[in-house]
């Protein structure tokens, strides 16, 4: 990927360039941006220019040796490691590699539900393994092939357990020569410590709503008006703005479950609270998280209506009337209690706890408190 073809982010791009044309650019960088930013894409776009045999004071060149294998994401002197789920094909990025590549090359701007649902792994957690770990260090043994640098890109180093965090962290501290690490995160605050300050960090902006609307106009050929409204309501996340779209259904099939969750809880129908659960128990564990994300959203966006700051949401009509309408039976030691219990599910989810009780005591909490 050409910095070129990255919309926006100027400031960033020339902050990597200098970096490089000045001989300044440290041997570990941490892109570090919310989920549906540049930030994977920029590490790319980086990993093509400081190989690239013809580089142009602006971008790589495109068309060198290099850069049409890197483009391809088959250069022999780039190595990438992503999360992935323990299925039989195997528990470490060699083994997905092809399909990474596909998923990878035909959009930038994913997100991990999207490559577990891509990779088959159902209900499964997408991790980097400590079998991950020895890959990485036995790849970097070796002397680059081609390109003036071996390149390690990470994708999602946060999920990292701690046998393959330590050995980053080994490896970093003692880095081969000639060795660029590119570390792309959307939740900094889960690295070790000592990881972050082993890197440089990049930050990455969200898009504009501006740069949304371009990008849609210009890569789905989508009119003005379509273009601005769905730009507005992604909030500067390019793959969300991308689903919507394609008309996709997984944000109207969150509230839908949602709202129905809440109404249920409010009449105190136990019974259908149940059927609900079975039903939640039943759901991959990338959807049971991000049906627990959403309703924290939602939540957030309910506080912020009740306190005035209606400017700042950004929601599509059936939302928005959810927030209105609950917002009038809720107090915001309510909100505070819920989400705190929202955040404590998704904490044991993420542990293991089995969805079912973790979905049945929270409905049994709300429908007491609501009613209240």
């Amino acid at each position: 990927m050409q910095f070129s073809e990255i919309i926006g982010q100027e400031e960033t791009k020339q902050l990597l360039l200098r970096a490089v044309q000045t001989n300044h650019l440290a041997h570990a960088l941490l892109f570090d941006g919310s989920e549906g930013s540049a930030n994977l894409a920029l590490a790319l776009a980086l990993a093509q220019y400081v190989n690239c045999e013809d580089k142009h004071p602006e971008d790589a060149c495109g068309r060198c040796a290099s850069c049409i294998k890197i483009q391809k994401l088959v250069h022999p002197d780039l190595h990438m490691v992503f999360p992935v789920a323990n299925l039989a094909k195997g528990k470490n990025s060699e083994a997905y590699l092809v399909d990474w590549r596909k998923f990878l090359i035909e959009q930038p701007y994913r997100t991990l539900p999207d490559w577990l649902e891509t990779m088959g792994a159902d209900n499964k957690q997408g991790n980097i393994s400590a079998e991950e770990a020895r890959n990485i260090l036995q790849k970097l043994s070796l002397k680059a092939y081609e390109g003036a640098y071996k390149i390690m890109l990470i994708w999602l180093p946060e999920l990292m357990n701690v046998t393959s965090a330590n050995a980053l962290l080994k490896v970093l501290e003692e880095p081969p020569a000639q060795t660029l690490f590119l570390l792309v995160t959307n939740q900094p605050d889960k690295l070790l410590i000592t990881i972050l300050s082993r890197t440089q960090r990049v930050a990455v902006r969200t898009f504009t709503d501006e740069e949304v609307a371009t990008y849609l106009r210009q890569q789905l050929n989508l009119d003005e008006t379509t273009a601005r409204r769905l730009a507005y309501l992604a909030d500067g996340n390019l793959a969300n703005a991308l689903q919507l779209s394609q008309n996709d259904t997984a944000s109207t099939d969150q509230h839908t479950w949602f709202a129905e969750w809440m109404r249920t809880c409010y009449r105190q129908d136990l019974i259908s609270l149940v059927k609900q659960a079975d039903q939640f128990d039943g759901f991959s564990k990338e959807k049971q998280k991000g049906l627990l994300d959403y309703s924290i959203r939602l939540y957030r966006d309910l506080f912020l209506w009740q306190q005035g700051a209606a400017e700042l949401l950004r929601l599509p009509d059936n939302e928005m009337a959810f927030v209105k309408n609950f917002s009038k039976i809720l107090t915001i030691n309510h909100i505070e209690y819920i989400v705190h219990d929202l955040n404590e599910a998704t904490y044991h989810l993420e542990r293991n706890a089995r969805a079912k009780m973790i979905m049945l005591d929270m409905s049994l909490t709300f429908s007491r408190l609501i009613r209240a």
